[in-house]
């Protein structure tokens, strides 16, 4: 008992650092894995039992597989396509858009569709004058609900198959969980149907074709702070290293681009720490004070022997082909998150820099690289397109959330894309068939798809999500722990005691409500690990078949549609749509209840007690 006790308290611990964030999630599993063994509970080898889970490696590969489709633009393709059948139609959009997202969600990440779908969403609704909010909200439904169509969709469903099989059962087969998903997709649809109504934040954009470099400048109102600056002859600064000059840290002052040369010699140059400044160099500057502190620009450049030049929206649309802007979102992982652009080294580590911000729709006003960065942020970066399609294809401090009309002649075609959903499609088939283990079948996409160079190893190993990875391996072993104390059994006992005498269905309610509650506080991955072998504990006790309960949780660790921060996938929406705390709580309680009523009926019909 005192052993039970000890992991309880590390059970409680984890729960309040998860709900708190603090330290990340991936930190947290790795204190469980050295704390446990410390109990006596389990050894220390049982502790890194995940690494060799095969459905650890099955993840992983996933996540390559995934980020082939969209460098190869077969997802990209499939929202053209949207655009060009639904036309104007919000019915039909929302209809096509919650059917495509939840078709390709179920073989790739739901964050990373839900990633690729919002500038595709933003860009139909302002030529279909329709609200972006009427559009997202059942964009990230459905990327939810993909999670309930293949076995491979999500990580709590391969969580729960590993269970079943762990404790000498079959586990489930690849589409075991489409006779589930199908109805419950079905029921999202009509239902986004009725309550869009209620989906309308934010005036009706009128059409436009997509925004320009000049339209953001206006937008983010750079035009106050930008200046162009030509250096004299006898300029103070010519011979000067930027790192030398520290002008950023000492004036505000952050130099984004250098022109040098004239006519057809005129180059522009990206700034290094290390570029030199030369005679007539002219010197693109974003200004920006700490605290809103006055800056007398007048006198920098009179004191350091300078010409302003002008300078308008026009200057950034005419450089376009060799220095570009992109739009980028923080996701809840991001590393940014609570670090300044300064602090993080932005222009060192991603050779960009952040010239504007948005934290909901509206514009920063003050110092945009002296503020804390937050989730769901908008950054508005400048520097060369190679970079920002590098930092767009990575995907993990920062995903692209849209580019200007300039960067559709920068930006390089993609001729791999049948190569990519060929291979897709023989994973998919050996999955089905059984012909070779689902891992194996992963591993042998991913060397395909580098062999056809869809992908690259060094991107290959830049989508693998090792946060996500990192806390499934470490919250494995907490499972075993609780079964061996008893943990499991006092946890199943205490959800029979509150149902005693009630038929089996009540049962399944009672189960599907604990973990989708429980599913608010920390990662539905974590949930998954902690009710699944109390799902089956209970099974067990009421002499029932396994099935029906662990299916229940893995439908119920799905169902995260009620806040915007019980998923990445609604935090992503939470800023485009314009969305309050209080929109995902009246659309999304609703539907988790109709959720827990569609799988309270099905799931005894379909898998029997």
């Amino acid at each position: 008992m005192p052993q039970l006790y000890l992991v309880l308290t590390l059970l409680v611990a984890a729960v309040i650092m998860f709900a708190m964030n603090k330290p990340r999630m991936d930190v947290v599993a790795v204190i469980l894995m050295v704390a446990l063994p410390m109990t006596g509970v389990i050894s220390m080898s049982e502790a890194l039992m995940g690494l060799s889970d095969p459905n650890i490696v099955l993840i992983a590969a996933l996540f390559v597989i995934g980020e082939a489709l969209v460098r190869t633009g077969v997802a990209q393709r499939l929202g053209d396509w949207l655009t060009a059948r639904a036309g104007t139609s919000e019915a039909k959009l929302i209809v096509l858009l919650m059917v495509i997202v939840a078709g390709i969600g179920s073989f790739m990440s739901s964050t990373g569709v839900v990633a690729i779908f919002i500038p595709i969403v933003l860009r139909i609704s302002r030529n279909a004058r329709i609200p972006a909010g009427r559009l997202l909200m059942p964009l990230s439904m459905a990327a939810l609900i993909s999670g309930m169509l293949t076995l491979v969709a999500t990580a709590p469903n391969l969580v729960v198959h590993a269970e079943l099989t762990r404790q000498g059962y079959e586990g489930f087969g690849f589409f075991a969980f489409t006779p589930f998903g199908l109805p419950i997709l079905a029921l999202a649809v009509v239902y986004m149907l009725m309550a869009r109504r209620y989906l309308a934040p934010g005036p009706v954009q009128a059409p436009l074709a997509r925004a320009g470099i000049a339209d953001w400048v206006s937008e983010y109102d750079l035009a106050g702070r930008e200046h162009r600056l030509l250096l004299r002859p006898n300029s103070g600064l010519i011979g000067k290293r930027l790192d030398a000059l520290d002008l950023r840290a000492s004036t505000g002052i952050n130099i984004v681009a250098i022109e040098r040369g004239t006519g057809l010699r005129r180059r522009l140059l990206h700034p290094q720490a290390a570029s030199v400044l030369e005679a007539e160099d002219i010197l693109l500057i974003d200004l920006q004070t700490e605290g809103g502190q006055a800056f007398d620009i007048d006198a920098f450049i009179r004191n350091h022997d300078l010409i302003v030049l002008p300078l308008s929206g026009q200057w950034f649309t005419d450089t376009a082909q060799d220095i570009g802007m992109a739009q980028m979102i923080v996701p809840p992982t991001s590393r940014l998150i609570g670090r300044t652009v300064t602090q993080a080294r932005f222009r060192t580590i991603y050779d960009l820099s952040v010239i504007g911000m948005k934290q909901g729709s509206d514009p920063v006003a003050k110092s945009v690289i002296h503020q804390p960065i937050s989730a769901g942020d908008t950054l508005l970066t400048f520097g060369p397109w190679r970079a920002i399609r590098k930092l767009s294809a990575e995907r993990r401090d920062l995903v692209l959330l849209d580019l200007p009309s300039e960067a559709e002649e920068s930006v390089p075609g993609r001729h791999r894309a049948p190569f990519a959903a060929g291979i897709l499609s023989l994973v998919i088939v050996l999955m089905v068939w059984g012909v070779v283990p689902n891992v194996q079948a992963a591993l042998l996409g991913c060397l395909l798809l580098g062999l056809f160079r869809c992908i690259d190893m060094e991107a290959a190993y830049r989508s693998i999500h090792w946060q996500s990875l990192i806390l499934i391996v470490g919250m494995l072993p907490f499972s075993l722990a609780l079964q061996r104390t008893g943990g499991v059994d006092l946890a199943a006992e205490a959800l029979l005691a509150a149902t005693d005498g009630a038929a089996p269905r009540l049962v399944l309610a009672t189960l599907f409500a604990v973990t989708a509650v429980l599913g608010l506080f920390i990662s539905n991955t974590a949930t998954a690990v902690l009710m699944a072998p109390v799902a089956l504990a209970v099974a067990s006790a009421l002499g029932a078949s396994p099935y029906p309960f662990a299916m229940t949780v893995a439908l119920a660790a799905s169902a995260a549609f009620m806040t915007p921060v019980s998923s990445p996938v609604n935090t992503l929406v939470a800023g485009p749509g314009n969305y309050s705390f209080t929109d995902f709580l009246r659309i999304g309680v609703p539907f988790a209840v109709i959720c827990l009523i569609a799988t309270v009926i099905m799931v005894p019909v379909i898998l029997p007690f």
